[in-house]
């Protein structure tokens, strides 16, 4: 019965559709407050016409819509569990969560009520044949938002932000011992399946912090993603000083594209490279991923960038601890790729590292042998 219960309530997929909802938002406006950042500029309260600059602009714009990343969470979880119905009571109970300063964490938990209270509505309230038309369009986002967006003020709201104030200050309270071993293991998470649920179930985590005012755990996850393609491209570099072939003709233009996209923060483009030696390519990862989080954590104390992505344009916003970021980034690259090369397999000239192509290459030769013979 419990297994049923969580297997229909599927928390973890409504969580990770919303997520993927959220990251191309992080994204695009990660992009444009470090870009702001990174010229000089401050997230400002209001632009007052003709009191701003361009990169203060920049700045707010950036600012603003990851402040609203409660909100979002929240129409996703809602959007994933009801559909369209549960859009409007998902922003309702996130700008709640928002206005009470129940944070990330408050708007996970009200998406989950606002998608499984329209769910309800929908299933429960009956209404006339002449009104069904208005159920996804009035009565369900009325019923569900009103509802929802009370639970939050009035009886999920406090708790949450009593918790979330305790994490906050337990996790400032840590010294650089524990700061090591927290980087580490949130390095290595972030890394270990490429952008997936682990992955975003991490990253959900660290926003859920930086919303607190704690960013050295979205840094060290995000300048894990951007090390690692850097990482898998120097172990080509690494191979050639030890006299390896480890990767394919195939692969090498992957890596062409894949190591300026771990630039600004993409990781997904060493998939391909990964996915051909899946084993030696988490290790390798992992264990850059381990090293560049322990050294964030510890030598900057937790603090970090104050934007959620953009590579190499999040280290002007962590102040005077950028050159821990760039350190970070630099050990992640060289444990990385020296591990990578060492442990994969080498490639013998001729072979194109997959077994099934050099299988049918092999059995293509010894047909054109037969027929020549014959």
């Amino acid at each position: 019965m419990n297994d049923s219960f969580w297997k229909k309530a599927n928390f973890k997929g409504h969580l990770l559709t919303a997520i993927s909802y959220l990251i191309p938002i992080v994204c695009g406006a990660g992009f444009i407050i470090a870009i702001g950042m990174a010229f000089g500029g401050k997230s400002q309260d209001a632009l007052v016409m003709g009191k701003f600059t361009f990169t203060q602009a920049l700045a707010t714009l950036g600012g603003k819509a990851l402040g609203m990343l409660p909100m979002i969470i929240a129409t996703g979880i809602a959007f994933s569990i009801a559909g369209k119905p549960g859009i409007a009571p998902g922003f309702v109970t996130g700008l709640a969560a928002i206005s009470i300063s129940a944070g990330f964490i408050g708007g996970i938990i009200g998406g989950y009520i606002a998608g499984w209270l329209s769910v309800a509505v929908l299933k429960y309230v009956k209404v006339p044949h002449w009104a069904k038309g208005l159920m996804p369009t009035l009565i369900v986002p009325f019923l569900a938002s009103i509802v929802s967006g009370l639970i939050m003020v009035y009886i999920i709201g406090a708790p949450v932000a009593v918790f979330t104030n305790w994490l906050t200050s337990f996790l400032k309270s840590m010294n650089g011992a524990s700061n090591l071993v927290f980087g580490a293991v949130l390095g290595a998470l972030s890394i270990v399946d490429f952008g997936g649920p682990i992955n975003k179930t991490a990253f959900a985590f660290a926003l859920t912090l930086q919303a607190q005012g704690i960013n050295g755990p979205v840094t060290a996850l995000q300048l894990t993603n951007t090390a690692t393609p850097i990482g898998f491209g120097f172990a080509f570099l690494v191979a050639k000083m030890l006299h390896k072939r480890i990767y394919t003709e195939e692969e090498i233009e992957t890596l062409k594209s894949a190591v300026p996209m771990g630039v600004v923060n993409i990781v997904e483009g060493s998939i391909p490279i990964v996915m051909n030696d899946i084993i030696r390519g988490i290790v390798a990862a992992g264990l850059g991923g381990l090293c560049e989080g322990a050294i964030l954590m510890s030598l900057s104390n937790g603090q970090g960038a104050t934007v959620p992505f953009g590579g190499f344009l999040m280290l002007p916003t962590m102040g005077k601890y950028w050159w821990v970021g760039l350190l970070a980034i630099a050990a992640n690259v060289f444990v990385t790729g020296v591990v990578y090369a060492i442990i994969k397999k080498n490639i013998p000239e001729g072979e194109t590292g997959n077994k099934a192509d050099d299988a049918e290459e092999e059995a293509d030769i010894d047909l054109d042998d037969i027929s020549v013979s014959d």
